[in-house]
């Protein structure tokens, strides 16, 4: 079969998407979004009001220090026993914790030493979940192209909605009710994820210990270079360009425009996130990262725009661009992920390249305080933009990922 076959096939004769089983996975992804779309908004205002700025971020990093520790493990697990089985149990970890904080707030004022510990067994929790989450969309999809491309959609409609949903019920009855809400979210997650029926693994598994587990992802994932160059320019994008953006652009936005200019410029934000997400359902090109790679460019005019203080509309526009730009890569990403991967060994890899960029945000969010002080933010977020443009260049010069043929 010609390239050029494999591109339009999809177009001329698209699988069914909507079965049971996708619908009930976009189901508990929808809703587990959703909860956490919440509770950045639950944390800033609740533990800080308590606790302080200092306590929020200790709630964070020993939220993310797990995530990154442990995500390699949870590969090797959900390899071990099945993607559904990790994310079914780490929803029922979360529902405790969540469960636990929520009724620490609606019977007065949680101590910190709470806060953290739920907020570790929660990151650790996660990182048994997030493997699970690409290794399961080529078993509940036939298209895992269309797959992404609708998850993606309803990521961005959470993260438009969920902070709005958080704020109110902050406003009418507390921190508890956003609690409690989450938890309930984790429990919806965890029930559509049981209902999902899967087919029994083919072939009997060699035993083998779990270093030997992590060790075959590692070099599963070593032997792709496509793979690890793009995990390698993404640590310095998150580092120098996500990781800074969020706390330095709300900043600079709310500063000069005003939270309610800020709130506009995010919803541009989702929308473009939305458009992007449509354009990859619809759009199959036979090198996919290439064109990822030169759809990222687009997200440079983010920071750009913040920087250079331009007017709300650009604004707004910028992140229209912005948010297409990431969205239609995060498809072709996952698309080649799931597709060029073994399915034995696709959770353990995608352990290591999520770890890989989480990583980099979490550095470039831990640094940009103490960078800050030092550098005028305006000037940082002109370096964000730069590197964005420099990272785009770096995807598409580099041989394996431009010439990665679709699967």
């Amino acid at each position: 079969m010609t390239a050029l076959s494999e591109c339009e096939r999809p177009l001329t004769a698209p699988a069914r998407l909507w079965t049971r089983d996708f619908v009930l996975y976009f189901g508990a992804r929808a809703v587990s979004l959703l909860g956490d779309a919440m509770m950045p908004v639950a944390t800033a205002l609740a533990v800080g009001a308590i606790h302080g700025v200092a306590g929020v971020g200790y709630v964070l990093a020993i939220y993310t220090a797990p995530v990154v520790l442990f995500i390699p493990f949870g590969g090797v697990f959900a390899d071990r026993l099945g993607a559904r089985t990790m994310m079914v149990g780490a929803d029922i970890v979360r529902i405790v914790t969540q469960t636990a904080v929520a009724i620490a707030f609606f019977t007065g004022a949680p101590p910190l030493w709470l806060l953290l510990s739920a907020s570790f067994l929660a990151g650790t929790a996660t990182a048994m979940f997030q493997p699970g989450v690409n290794g399961m969309v080529p078993l509940v999809a036939k298209d895992p192209q269309g797959a992404n491309g609708t998850l993606k959609i309803a990521d961005a409609a959470t993260q438009l909605g969920g902070p709005v949903l958080a704020g109110v019920l902050m406003t009418l009855t507390g921190a508890g009710a956003v609690y409690a809400v989450d938890a309930g979210t984790f429990l919806l997650s965890g029930l559509c994820l049981a209902l999902i029926r899967l087919a029994p693994a083919a072939g009997a598994k060699m035993r083998s210990t779990v270093l030997v587990d992590l060790r075959r992802g590692w070099l599963e994932f070593r032997s792709r270079s496509w793979m690890w160059s793009v995990i390698l320019i993404w640590v310095f994008f998150g580092v120098l360009v996500f990781g800074p953006y969020i706390p330095l652009g709300s900043r600079l936005i709310g500063d000069r425009l005003g939270d309610a200019a800020y709130g506009w410029v995010m919803a541009g934000l989702g929308s473009g996130t939305v458009i992007g997400g449509l354009i990859a359902i619809r759009l199959r090109p036979s090198r996919p990262l290439a064109a990822g790679g030169a759809a990222i460019f687009g997200f440079g005019f983010m920071p750009l725009t913040v920087a250079l203080e331009l007017p709300l509309p650009v604004l707004m526009a910028g992140h229209v661009l912005g948010g297409m730009a990431v969205a239609f890569w995060s498809v072709m990403w996952a698309t080649s992920v799931q597709t060029q991967v073994a399915p034995d060994v696709l959770n353990r890899v995608t352990a290591y390249e999520v770890a890989g960029s989480v990583s980099g945000i979490a550095v470039g969010q831990a640094l940009v305080g103490p960078v800050s002080e030092i550098v005028a933010p305006r000037d940082l977020l002109l370096v964000s933009a730069g590197v964005s443009f420099a990272v785009c260049a770096a995807l598409l010069l580099t041989s394996p990922i431009r010439r990665l043929r679709r699967a």
